[in-house]
This record gives C-alpha cells, structure tokens and sequence, in this order.
C-alpha cells in the first residue's frame, strides 16, 4: 500500500540519468552497420532532442527549490493540524488517516528528492530538508501513538468455552503424615486435554481483524522512514501489556520462587492445578495467536515478527517456569506426586510446540529453559515416588490401630498406587532408567512378564514395605488374636484393591493367590487363638466318674464357658472388620464349629444340672456371635437364659 502515498516528484539527479542511459543507447544503434542512412538520422536527430532536454532540466532546478518549499508546507500543514487535535486520527475514519498517510508519504518523497538534488540555493536544501526531518519525527510519533491506540482499542478479550477452566480430576485426600485417608478418595482418574488436541495448536484473532490492514500500513510507514525500532519497541510494549492482562484474566498470579517454597500445600495444590491448565491455553492459544499477529503486521519485513515475538512472550513465558522450577526445588512429600505428573505430562506435551514458536535464533533462551524445567519436573516426580517406600518403611506409631480395623495407612498406600496406575505410560518413561529388584516372594507368573516391568517391580516393593510395617504394628497389641484379626483385615483390603483396579496387571495373579492365602491364613489362625480353648471347655471328659462327680464338672464346665464366651464377647463386639463379606465369613466359620459343639455340649448335660446352670440357649449363640467384629463393645453380664 505504500505505493499509493509516494510522490510522483523526479529529482534533477535522477532525470539526469534517465536522459544520459537514453543517450548512450540511440548513439549506439546510429553506430550500428545494419541501420540505413533514413534511421540513422532519426536516432541522430533524437540524442540532439535529448542534449538540448538535460540542459532545460539544469535550467530549472534552481526553480524546483520553491516548489519543494510549497509542497512541504502542505504535508506539514496536514501532519500539524493534528498535534493540535485531541482526537485519534484512525478513530476520526478511513478519509482522515488515509490523507494523513498521503501526507507523511508526500514528506518522505520530498525529503528523498532534495537529498539528491545536486545544487544548494543559498543553504535553502539544507534548511528544507532540516525541516522536513522535523517534520517526519513528529509523524513518526504521532503513527507510534495511533499504533499503540488501535492495539489498545481493538484488543480481545474473549474466552472460548473449550477454555473454561474446568479440572476433571478429583482432589486426592491424603496427607503427609499417613495419618488419615479416605477410603476410594478417586475411583476414577480423569484426564482433560483442554478441548483441544495435544499436537493442534488452536490460534484466535487477539485484535480485530479489521484493524489489521491499518497496522500494516503504519509499520510500511515507519520501517520505510527507518524508524523500525520505534515502531517495535511501541508494538512489543503494547502487546506485553496485553499478554499480562490475559495472565490475570487466566487467574494465574506472578508468584516468586520464594514464595512458592513458602505456600502451604493446600494452596499450591490450586495453584498447580492452574498452572497445568494456564500453560496449555498460553502454549496453544496465546502465544501461537500472538506470533500469528506479529507475522501479519512485520511479515514483509523478514525475521522481524520471529524477534518481535520473542521479546514479548519471553517475559511472559519466565514467570511460569520459574513457577515449575520452585515446585521441582520443593519437599518430595508423597502428595505432590500426581500434581509433578501432570507438570511433566502437559510440559512434554507441549514440547514440540514451543520448539516451533521459539525455533529462530532470539528463542533460544525459552527454548533452553523449558528444556530444563521438564528434566527437572521429570526428576523431581520420580524422586519423590522412589521416597514413598522409604516413607512407609519409616512410618512408625507407639500404639495398636483401635479395633484391629483396616489402618490408614493401608488405604493410603493402596489408593495411592491405584491413583497411581492412572499415570503408568508416564511415570512408566521415568523409572525406565531406575533399576529395581522385584520382592524376594515374588514369582514370575510365567506368561505376562510382569517382573520386567519397572512400575510393577516397585508397586510389590512398596506393598512389600507395607506389610512389614503391618506386621510391626500389629505387635502394638497385647492380644494375640487381635494381631491376627489385624493382619487379616489389611491384607484382605490389599487383595480386594489390587482384584478390582488396573493394579491386577502390575500385580499378577500369583501375588494375589499368595495373599489370599496369607489373610485366610491369618484368620484360621484367629480361630486357633481363640476359640479353641473355648471349645475345649465343651469336650466331653473321657475319664469315668460318678454321677454326682459328673454333674459338678457338668456345671462347672457350663460355667466356665459363660464366663470364657463373655469375656470373648465383650471385647470382641468393640473389634472390627468392616468388610461384610469377610466379617460374614468369619462369623459363619466360628459358629459351625462353636454352636454345633454347644448343641452336643447342651444336649448332654441339660438333664442332670438342670436349666439354670444352661445360661445361653443354642440359638442365642448363634445369634450372639453375629454381634461380633461389629466396633461397638458390648455386655451380657444381664443376660437372662431363655426357658
């Protein structure tokens, strides 16, 4: 479009040169052999019109000084009246700036033609083009002005509804000390792409379209008047402000590291969550629009736009890694893991983006540092995984978990891994270099190779550390029919996390058929403890004896297996097993065996001591024993046998 506001003015010098090539040309062809006498003269009689016309050009030159004056008061005149307007010239229509690009082009000639005229009348080409110099600046900084106005004015600001921020994933509550743990705190890791493709960045219009075509001409403009690095600097600055303004929009604060390191976990843990989503849009969205702006405005003028781009996002873009390297310097708590994972995911996904955006040579410092930011991410997230083992293993306590229930840290450390599972291709890549021995009591299941797998040699450890930190805690009991309903309790919770979740395919089937084994073990081994003694009170005594001896040892056998089932009772209602299925089992197994010794036992001695010795009857053993493992400590001290 420059072309339109050029002066159409021939300088001396130029006509000059125009007439001496047309000159060297016509007596060049009168030289020739081949032109006959007729055209010979022609060309002859044209070289002569053409000496007597340079030498009217020389005549008149001294004259054009006046009306190079004349034309620039006019586009001064223009340029000047609105220094003195406080409207903006692009605000007042399209008549007005194109007049005023007419008259800044009508300048920029001018001052070209009296450059190069080769006579000075009396210093007035020096004072014209002083002028005219003065001129232009004014224009120039009038154009900066109008720049930054229509950027301002016609800016943005929009947020399309694949932006929204919307986290699918469900917070996971545990805390650093294992100290509690909601059961399935997320039965179902979700994962959100932003509504866009990983590898398709999505590019809006961050100014009116219609405005672009108006910013080209003020850069055509400018560069042309060589003050390009006005016109950058003016558009760099503009856009910087705007790129902060979406930053606030996006709700992501500027944060220090310091203050980063110092944010408790329950705020970083939104502020994570945000910045995970803010470096998508910015990727994607922001920045591939905002290159795509520089390239429409400075496109003609080569790697200007690439460098122009750098400058404005690379202030931009600082802030956030500078965010990711405080959350990589920060503690290694177990916690943190999902969030470092997600850090890591969405950086290497947005790898090959910023490569592209930042590919030319002023980008290289972004690209370097976010190069480093993913190392560091992807090393802290695997550190702080192979710390959880470690963490369990030293996670200690001075007293037996109430009730011999599923411990806290069991469903920690099982939902952890569940959660875990959600992330394998991930974390997968990062333990890929981290060798790791699989638990000595675990056996190669011959078909999926699940020992090879680094992810599942380090699950097994750290359920491996798990049970050994059980068997520990379960020594805190006094009772050793507790340890075993303790053990029984958190094994079975393993195996019922690992049977119905992805972890089935780091565990295999062996380790489940193993512990299986190990938590019916534990129970059998309850049922020893406990209710063997009880049902040997019920034996019948093989010795011979009298009938007088017989009922004595009849009653007091009777009373001693009151005494022993309500002792029983009495603590082991308040104990808990709070799966129904294996609480049922339990119960079902204890009372084959003790109520059909009892019938026997009863049916016996029921005729020789008489009723009231009988304090329960059949039935109310069956029933009471139903009581049990149900936390809540219960009495039969005023139970009163049925007739």
């Amino acid at each position: 479009m420059m072309e339109e506001h050029q002066s159409t003015i021939s300088t001396y010098e130029g006509e000059q040169h125009v007439i001496a090539a047309a000159q060297h040309i016509l007596k060049a062809l009168a030289a020739s052999k081949n032109v006959n006498d007729g055209l010979r003269k022609t060309l002859l009689d044209l070289e002569t019109h053409l000496s007597s016309m340079s030498s009217r050009v020389t005549e008149r030159n001294g004259m054009g000084i006046r009306e190079f004056e004349r034309r620039l008061e006019c586009a001064e005149d223009k340029v000047m009246s609105w220094e003195a307007n406080n409207l903006m010239i692009w605000d007042s229509g399209p008549m007005e700036s194109s007049e005023y690009l007419n008259a800044v082009g009508e300048i920029q000639s001018l001052t070209r033609s009296l450059q190069s005229l080769s006579v000075n009348e009396n210093g007035k080409q020096k004072e014209l083009v002083q002028r005219a110099d003065g001129v232009l600046q004014i224009a120039m900084s009038r154009l900066e002005e109008e720049l930054v106005h229509i950027l301002v004015q016609h800016k943005q600001f929009f947020e399309p509804e694949y932006m929204s921020f919307h986290s699918n994933r469900v917070d996971i509550g545990f805390d650093e000390s294992f100290g509690s743990a909601e059961d399935d705190p997320i039965e179902e890791v979700l994962r959100s792409d932003g509504g866009f493709s990983q590898s398709e960045a999505c590019a809006i219009d961050l100014v009116r379209p219609d405005v672009i075509a108006d910013l080209k001409v003020i850069a055509d403009v400018m560069f042309a008047s060589k003050y390009h690095l006005e016109f950058c600097q003016a558009f760099i600055t503009s856009r910087r402000h705007a790129l902060d303004e979406y930053f606030v929009i996006l709700g992501m604060e500027k944060l220090s590291i310091e203050n980063v390191l110092r944010m408790e976990w329950s705020c970083l843990n939104s502020v994570m969550k945000r910045w995970i989503w803010v470096m998508k849009i910015i990727v994607k969205v922001y920045l591939a629009s905002e290159k795509r702006l520089c390239k429409q405005i400075l496109g003609q003028f080569g790697s200007v736009y690439e460098s122009c781009f750098c400058e404005i996002s690379r202030n931009f873009m600082l802030p956030l890694l500078n965010f990711g390297e405080a959350i990589a310097m920060g503690t290694r708590t177990p916690e943190r893991l999902f969030r470092l994972l997600e850090m890591y995911e969405v950086l290497e996904n947005l790898a090959v983006d910023v490569d592209i955006l930042f590919f030319e040579e002023a980008g290289l410092f972004v690209r370097n540092e976010f190069q480093k930011l993913l190392r560091s991410v992807g090393h802290t997230a695997r550190s702080t995984f192979l710390a959880f083992e470690s963490a369990i293993a030293t996670n200690t306590s001075t007293k037996g978990f109430p009730g011999g229930g599923i411990h806290h840290l069991t469903k920690y450390v099982m939902n952890y891994l569940k959660t875990i599972t959600g992330y394998q291709d991930t974390l997968g890549l990062l333990l890929a270099d981290v060798s790791s021995v699989a638990p000595p009591d675990t056996k190669h299941d011959g078909t999926s190779g699940l020992t090879t797998c680094p992810m599942a040699c380090h699950f097994r450890s750290i359920t491996t550390a798990l049970e050994s930190n059980l068997s520990n805690r379960s020594k805190l009991y006094k009772d050793v029919s507790l340890q075993h309903i303790f053990m029984m309790n958190n094994l079975h919770y393993m195996v019922q996390k690992v049977k119905g979740s992805e972890l089935r395919h780091f565990f295999g089937e062996e380790w489940l058929r193993q512990h299986t084994g190990k938590f019916r073990h534990e129970a059998i081994s309850y049922e020893r403890a406990i209710w063997s003694s009880i049902l040997s009170m019920l034996k019948e005594d093989s010795g011979p004896r009298c009938a007088l001896s017989l009922k004595a040892t009849s009653k007091k056998r009777c009373a001693d297996f009151n005494t022993a089932f309500e002792e029983v009772y009495r603590t082991q209602t308040g104990w808990y097993i709070s799966d129904p299925q294996l609480r049922e089992d339990l119960q079902i197994s204890i009372s084959q065996k003790l109520v059909h010794a009892y019938w026997t036992f009863i049916g016996k001695i029921s005729s020789s001591i008489g009723e009231k010795w009988i304090k329960y009857t059949v039935d109310d053993l069956g029933k009471l024993i139903l009581d049990l493992f149900q936390g809540s400590s219960k009495s039969l001290s005023n139970h009163q046998s049925r007739k």
